[in-house]
């Protein structure tokens, strides 16, 4: 829920800039973990990744596509484009099937190739309809999708707050020359809107954090079918605020392709819980770890 919350927030931060929001929030993250670390000492464990080049080279690489990943929805929540970003997670469960097909060579059963062609056609019917292209959507689920690949590849042996505190650490530079760049450019906003709105910037590491550590947290206490179910509340709350709150357009067109998104939704979700039942677990198409 504090996920699907996340536009609310970014909009307390205007008139920053996506650029200066996400590299307050990319150094800031980095400072609030490694507090987290110090308390619970889990520099060990970093020293430990450090020393693995294979590894330390992916989570640099899932740095990047979290960077992209972060920038593209604060574009598109400061450009009222929140149902976009809501679309766009919504189909990033099927993005992740289609790269464990066409990258790992998975194999997908019947039901779950039905919802992946619902899913394309519902893409087309949103493009028709919207009279453009959804390049939001597109690209968070893109970024997502193979952001949750590199992740896979990382493997179990880096745990979220470790995971975490590399990334933001590798993509750290990029985020002071964004910040130069703006500060050069139109000026920086922290401290020039109001008290509440820099205090709400400075929130942007624990904001980031929180949610996370307590994903990561039920994690290890759900079925992983629950947090797949659950995954499904951060865009239906994305939605409600942009079309409820926000009062963004939906033409005819835009609701046909969401209503055939959810019914690819419907389709994976009934195919997921039927293999758990005969297997007794299942691997879910996506883990939305940082947002």
């Amino acid at each position: 829920m504090l996920w699907g919350l996340f536009p609310l927030y970014f909009l307390l931060l205007v008139p920053a800039t996506a650029y200066e929001v996400v590299s307050f929030r990319v150094l800031l993250s980095l400072v609030f973990c490694a507090l987290l670390i110090t308390v619970l000492r889990g520099w060990p464990r970093i020293a430990g990744i450090v020393r693995t080049p294979r590894v330390l080279l992916a989570l640099a690489l899932s740095g990047v596509l979290i960077l992209a990943n972060w920038e593209i929805y604060v574009i598109a929540i400061d450009a009222q484009q929140v149902v976009d970003a809501a679309l766009g997670y919504f189909i990033t469960p099927i993005v992740t099937v289609l790269l464990g097909v066409f990258v790992l060579r998975e194999r997908l059963r019947p039901l779950q190739w039905t919802a992946v062609g619902v899913s394309v056609v519902a893409i087309v019917v949103v493009a028709v309809g919207g009279a453009t292209v959804p390049w939001v959507a597109l690209g968070l689920a893109a970024s997502f999708g193979l952001y949750g690949l590199v992740k896979k590849r990382v493997g179990p042996g880096v745990d979220a707050l470790s995971g975490l505190t590399l990334e933001t650490a590798w993509v750290t530079p990029l985020a002071l020359v964004q910040l130069a760049i703006v500060a050069g450019g139109t000026g920086l906003a922290i401290g020039r809107h109001g008290a509440g709105q820099t205090v709400a910037l400075l929130l942007a590491g624990v904001v980031t954090a929180i949610p996370l550590l307590m994903f990561a947290g039920s994690a290890r206490r759900l079925p992983l079918v629950i947090i797949g179910l659950a995954q499904y509340i951060i865009p239906t709350l994305q939605f409600v605020i942009g079309v409820a709150l926000l009062h963004e357009t939906m033409p005819a067109g835009r609701w046909i392709g969401f209503g055939m998104v959810w019914l690819a939704l419907v389709l994976l979700t009934v195919d997921l819980v039927a293999a758990s039942r005969r297997r007794g677990t299942v691997p879910l198409p996506a883990s939305p770890e940082i947002r």
